[in-house]
C-alpha cells in the first residue's frame, strides 16, 4: 500500500519584521562560536520562545532549528566516541563544514521568507 506524504502549502512571508525573526532563528545557532555554552540550542530556543506566539513563521522556523539541533549534536557526539577508532576526527570535520554550510542556508532562505527544511533532521518537536 502506498502512502502520500501529506502536503502543506506554506505562505511566502512578506512581513520584513517575521522574515528577521525568522532568520534570527538560524543565525543564532552560530553562537555556539562566540563561547557561549550550548549556544547552538540557547540561542534558537530563546527566539522560539519570545516570538513564537507572534509570528508563526518563527515558530515553524524555531522548531526546525531545535530538531535540526538536537540531532546534529547526537551526530557530533557520535562522532567524537568515533575518535577511538580513528575516524572520528574526519567526521567531525566533515559533519562540521556540511552544519556550518546548511545553517547558512537556513538563514539566507528565512531571510527570504521561505519555509526552511533542514536535510537528515529528525522531529523531536512538533
Amino acid at each position: 500500500m502506498v502512502q502520500l506524504k501529506d502536503t502543506i502549502m506554506e505562505r511566502i512571508i512578506t512581513d520584513p519584521n517575521e522574515k528577521m525573526w525568522g532568520m534570527l532563528c538560524h543565525l543564532t545557532a552560530l553562537a555556539l562560536f562566540i563561547g557561549i555554552p550550548f549556544g547552538n540550542f540557547v540561542g534558537p530556543l530563546i527566539i522560539y520562545l519570545i516570538k513564537k506566539d507572534e509570528y508563526e513563521f518563527v515558530a515553524d522556523q524555531g522548531k526546525e532549528v531545535l530538531n535540526f539541533q538536537i540531532t546534529w549534536s547526537l551526530i557530533f557526539i557520535v562522532s567524537a566516541l568515533f575518535i577511538i577508532i580513528g575516524i572520528g576526527v574526519l567526521m567531525l570535520i566533515g559533519f562540521g563544514i556540511a552544519w556550518l554550510i546548511l545553517v547558512i542556508i537556513g538563514t539566507v532562505k528565512a531571510n527570504e521568507g521561505i519555509h526552511y527544511r533542514y536535510p537528515l533532521t529528525l522531529c523531536f518537536i512538533k
